[in-house]
């Protein structure tokens, strides 16, 4: 059956498993029957509003009633935008500004905290959960797939957030995409790691919904206790992860893998939105031997992804995981600063087109023409590429290899260095927990900032086969643990702080 609108996944799950279980928090589980009651009850709100293809954020403790707003949402003929209740509120009132909401749904508890925003509010709480089915049906019909989903929002470099356009036929070919590729079904139980504003979560969120899945939304204080955590997992059942590779690192290096009784029902770990340290998945792959592990790689542009890796060979810790192959209904163009595809080997620019581009930045089209553009390789008709820019190369077993952003390109002592490549050396270390490599332009120094046990002079004897000597770091900072940011990988602007407010060093 040819799927319009996302909210038919969820239809057709209600019509075939109406009674399971699909959604587990803190608070209790609920089946699909019950999740689309609740869904209904929101879209009949707004509907009664008199809203209509208009931005309707979501400021909510991350939860199941927070997924139902997202489809209640959707029901009503509107897309969503999630705001994370830990976000400084003036990061809230930056992207309310851009995205000039109709509505914020929120509850009772958060009320307070957004109701100087100047936007009218939804309670969750003042609604009896009563619904008008005939009415969303009339207002289903009206939406086709190229309507807006949702519209996520990333950092943007002059500090004003940038939302990214994402579209029911983007979500849609990335779901019928994913459920081919890893096999999710009705026995899949997801553990969900990542924010909702986060796209990682995308993925989670909708294949439940296709899939008759269950999607497990983790406490987020376990990911602090390790033992704990996998504790959760084996007694929730959760047999499905995709969660960062900060995430994986942590259980890693903690030696919570060196007791894998707890990960029996695992048995498929992806991973996505930074580097995944090889020497780390290694460690998975010995305690958990028989899982399938994929490298799933894009950003937010492209609804997530629009390549992956499934690991099916032996990788040294001083490899990089490759990031493999473009996804189907995705293309992968690697170009030049001529735009032109480079050769085999040659390192260049990703770019992507296909059916899971995003339309762009929500009004914001300057932005959107920086990135969003014309495919150079074609000018005979209008044809958009995103240029995401990673710089990665093919190797020669023609798997795409990642090597750095574009911005962590560097020029110094007249070599061109990515940042990324020492990064790698130094991760694959005995010893090594996190890397993280920075370049201070003021005092043209390449600053490694670590945790671990090794000390810069173990490091330096470490990597001076991996690397070559113009690339050794001038700096290293050793932390006692990485900083991560709100979506759990390494906070790069802090560290990169530190750098222009002196901090410490050991060489």
């Amino acid at each position: 059956m040819y799927n319009k609108v996302v909210t038919d996944y969820l239809d057709e799950t209600v019509q075939r498993c109406p009674k399971k279980i699909g959604f587990v928090d803190q608070e209790g589980e609920v089946s699909f029957k019950k999740f689309r009651d609740y869904s209904y009850a929101v879209a009949s709100e707004i509907i009664n509003r008199n809203v209509f293809k208009k931005p309707i954020a979501i400021y909510l403790d991350k939860s199941t009633k927070c997924l139902y707003s997202f489809m209640g949402v959707v029901y009503s003929g509107n897309f969503y935008t999630p705001l994370d209740v830990d976000m400084p509120i003036e990061r809230v009132r930056k992207i309310c500004e851009v995205l000039e909401p109709e509505y914020i749904i929120t509850d009772a508890a958060h009320e307070d905290t957004v109701s100087g925003l100047g936007v009218p509010l939804i309670l969750l709480d003042n609604l009896d959960g009563s619904f008008n089915l005939e009415a969303i049906k009339n207002v289903n019909r009206k939406i086709i797939d190229t309507d807006l989903v949702y519209v996520l929002f990333t950092s943007g470099s002059t500090g004003v957030p940038k939302g990214v356009s994402i579209s029911h036929r983007n979500v849609i070919t990335y779901m019928e995409w994913s459920a081919e590729a890893f096999g999710f079904n009705e026995t899949t139980v997801f553990g969900n790691q990542t924010p909702f504003y986060f796209s990682m979560s995308v993925l989670d969120i909708f294949q439940t919904l296709k899939s008759a899945a269950t999607i497990n939304i983790i406490p987020k204080k376990l990911f602090s206790f390790p033992a704990e955590l996998l504790e959760y997992i084996d007694a929730n059942g959760i047999n499905t992860i995709y969660w960062v590779p900060s995430a994986l690192c942590q259980v890693a290096n903690l030696k919570a893998l060196e007791n894998p009784k707890h990960l029996g029902k695992l048995h498929s770990v992806l991973f996505a939105g930074e580097v995944m340290p090889t020497k780390q998945l290694n460690m998975w792959r010995r305690a958990l031997p028989d899982a399938m592990y994929a490298n799933l790689f894009g950003p937010t542009e492209v609804t997530d992804i629009c390549s992956y890796y499934i690991l099916n060979r032996e990788l040294k810790d001083s490899e990089s995981v490759p990031i493999g192959q473009a996804c189907d209904n995705m293309s992968l163009l690697i170009l030049n600063d001529k735009n032109k595809e480079v050769k085999k080997g040659e390192i260049g620019e990703l770019c992507a087109r296909g059916a899971s581009l995003a339309y762009g930045y929500y009004n914001s089209s300057d932005k959107t023409k920086m990135t969003f553009v014309q495919n150079p390789l074609n000018q005979s008709y209008p044809e958009t590429i995103y240029r995401t820019g990673d710089l990665v190369y093919v190797n020669e077993l023609d798997e795409i290899i990642y090597v750095s952003r574009k911005d962590f390109q560097i020029k110094h002592m007249g070599y061109r260095i990515e940042l990324g490549e020492i990064e790698a050396a130094v991760s694959s270390l005995d010893g090594i927990q996190r890397a993280c490599c920075l370049y201070d332009k003021e005092k043209s120094r390449i600053v490694l900032f670590y945790s671990g046990c090794l000390e810069m002079r173990d490091i330096k004897r470490g990597i001076k086969t991996l690397i070559p000597k113009y690339m050794i770091p001038n700096d290293f900072v050793k932390m006692e643990e990485m900083p991560l940011n709100l979506n759990g990988k390494i906070d790069r602007q802090k560290l990169n702080n530190m750098i222009l407010v002196g901090g410490p060093n050991e060489g």
